[in-house]
């Protein structure tokens, strides 16, 4: 059985180091998505813009400029936007028409972040990618694969490929869906792009986090074990009200 062109792995161990750090981890924080490395950062998925038939990608930051907000490290989409509607206000329609990905890591952006990690293991050829199995999709037998369980019911079937196919597709057309979790085989570093979530955690050395928040394509910031990952994350920028 193949996903997105790549073998599906049989042998989960090989990402029970995160399963185990993962449920030691303190509920709705970065602790329990990755496990504890040197270093982390948070990867903000970018907002879209139509520009005929090119689509512009738009920055959180960029976004905050224009509704008086606060860019950083635990902002939220709605406390930055003002807004817990999907669709933009009248004041950000010029500036956005697509709000980040939810679950989904954009192919442009995995591309670069690939292109970044792959300079920090040693095994760049030998990577595994999680797709969480809730999606359903082409699962068709609930025994079969076997699942990488996490805590929370985000199991995920595991495919195995080098860190470049960090920009498949892991679902049938019309579908469209990056992988959910992402390591090398010698465990330098860790993805995850948690299927409630508009960003990306990364964990790996400060070396390699320090490349991350200078490459340019990549809106990041550091990120700390026990920073909030919910909604009401943001201290900084009030929570929209009515919802």
């Amino acid at each position: 059985m193949e996903l997105g062109g790549l073998p599906v792995e049989t042998d989960v161990w090989h990402g029970v180091w995160i399963s185990v750090a993962r449920r030691l981890g303190t509920p709705g924080t970065v602790s329990a998505l990755l496990p504890a490395f040197e270093a982390h950062a948070r990867v903000f998925h970018p907002a879209i813009r139509y520009d005929g038939d090119d689509d512009v990608e738009v920055s959180w930051a960029e976004i905050a400029g224009h509704t008086g907000t606060r860019a950083h490290r635990l902002m939220q989409w709605h406390t930055v936007t003002g807004s817990w509607g999907a669709q933009p206000s009248e004041l950000l329609a010029a500036v956005w028409d697509d709000g980040p990905a939810e679950g989904h890591l954009p192919v442009p952006v995995a591309a670069r972040l690939a292109d970044v990690l792959a300079r920090h293991t040693t095994t760049p050829r030998d990577c595994f990618f999680g797709r969480w199995d809730g999606y359903g999709f082409d699962l068709p037998d609930p025994e079969s694969p076997p699942r990488l369980l996490l805590r929370g019911n985000h199991d995920m079937v595991l495919v195995r490929g080098e860190v470049a196919d960090a920009v498949r597709n892991l679902a049938p057309e019309p579908h469209e869906q990056s992988a959910n979790l992402w390591w090398p085989a010698d465990q330098a570093w860790c993805v995850v792009t948690d299927i409630d979530l508009t960003s990306t955690y990364v964990g790996g050395s400060a070396a390699c986090i320090d490349e991350l928040l200078r490459t340019p394509g990549l809106e990041v910031h550091p990120a700390h074990p026990g920073d909030s990952v919910a909604f009401a994350a943001d201290t900084l920028n009030p929570l929209p009200g009515n919802r």
